[in-house]
């Protein structure tokens, strides 16, 4: 007895069933259609394709068409197709009904019949389904052309011909249309290109709208945002560490979280863990800076603010937290994050280290840019 995959469900009844089909499979008893209904109930019960794989020799591609395949079948089947496909098609072809699985129920009964009539190969079958799907698009059916797979092949075969100016390419066409025509009016409409060999050029698709990121600027650097002080330790602590996908920098990201899009500058590509913090330029976290317990100069970071008052981002790199004398730091000061500067070495654990403060973009009259004429000036 085959030993059930760690996967499997573990009740009895389940063990018993899938026992049942696997011994089945493993012994290729039945027809293909019973083996992907088989494949497809074990798929239910737990089994993934290369435990069935180990289990039965039935490689995990196979066991795709066949319950794909069987599913397809069961469809025309209900569609009452003749007597004749369903047998057929009972004991083979499943790689022919599996190109005819994005077909609705009625135009795989059709289809399987031509398929059927014309012994049509997995590559044929393939052909005809593509153009039953584009011919179904049509809300008014090409003149001299009905609805049917067989009027379908031909109408394609007599686009194509019509388009090519190879006589020999175009003579094969002619007669692969002809051949699969179900309509005398679509074999009327294709036995006219025998006397008429006027080209109609293919129209050329539009070009795509390609662009291409030339420098690192106009690649734009996503950061969290911790959210807008005051802010505790804490909150700032518990941002996840972000990590770009390449080559276009793309985040995944969980829960919910507030992120902000900064211009590609160097110094923010070279961070290792930037986060951002929310606040105004006159806040009090700005104007502070600290040597110790003592007030030191405090004209550093002030005389790079504006007088009034306006939001701004304060990027900091988490992974930045070795003191020097020329930057500020992200501190915890009494369980709120305060930024300060200082001129000797601190005592303080730092959280951070200030690398950019980005201001809002200044616009001299807002008026301006609701007026389209005056943006086009």
């Amino acid at each position: 007895m085959t030993d059930l995959p760690p996967n499997a469900q573990n009740s009895d009844n389940n063990d018993h069933v899938a026992q049942d089909l696997l011994r089945k499979l493993r012994q290729k008893q039945g027809s293909w259609v019973e083996w992907g209904i088989a494949i497809a109930q074990l798929q239910k019960l737990g089994y993934d394709p290369q435990a069935i794989f180990e289990a039965t020799g039935f490689e995990p591609i196979q066991q795709n068409q066949v319950i794909v395949g069987a599913q397809v079948y069961n469809s025309i089947e209900k569609a009452n197709v003749a007597e004749e496909v369903r047998s057929h098609y009972s004991t083979r072809g499943s790689d022919v009904l599996y190109e005819l699985r994005l077909l609705t129920q009625e135009e795989r009964a059709a289809a399987a019949q031509l398929t059927f009539q014309h012994k049509l190969d997995i590559d044929e079958a393939r052909e005809v389904a593509k153009a039953v799907k584009e011919f179904s698009r049509f809300q008014t059916l090409p003149e001299g052309f009905e609805n049917h797979p067989g009027d379908a092949v031909a109408y394609q075969c007599w686009k194509l011909a019509r388009q090519n100016s190879d006589l020999q390419e175009r003579s094969r066409l002619i007669a692969k249309g002809l051949r699969f025509a179900h309509s005398q009016t679509a074999r009327k409409q294709i036995e006219q290109l025998l006397t008429d060999f006027t080209v109609v050029p293919k129209r050329p698709a539009p070009l795509l709208p390609f662009y291409r990121l030339d420098s690192e600027e106009e690649l734009p650097r996503i950061i969290p945002v911790v959210g807008e002080l005051p802010l505790t330790p804490q909150e700032m602590k518990a941002v996840p560490l972000v990590e770009g996908i390449e080559p276009f920098g793309i985040v995944k990201f969980a829960g919910e979280q507030a992120w902000v899009a900064l211009p590609g500058w160097q110094i923010l590509l070279s961070a290792e863990d930037p986060v951002v913090i929310l606040c105004k330029s006159d806040s009090e976290a700005l104007l502070r800076s600290r040597s110790g317990s003592e007030r030191a100069s405090a004209d550093r970071l002030p005389n790079q603010t504006q007088n009034s008052s306006q939001p701004v981002l304060v990027v900091v790199d988490r992974d930045q937290r070795e003191w020097d004398d020329i930057s500020y730091f992200v501190v915890d000061n009494s369980g709120e994050l305060d930024f300060q500067w200082f001129e000797t070495a601190p005592e303080i654990p730092l959280l951070g280290k200030i690398i950019v403060i980005v201001r809002p973009k200044k616009i001299l009259d807002e008026n301006v840019t609701k007026d389209f004429w005056q943006i086009d000036e």
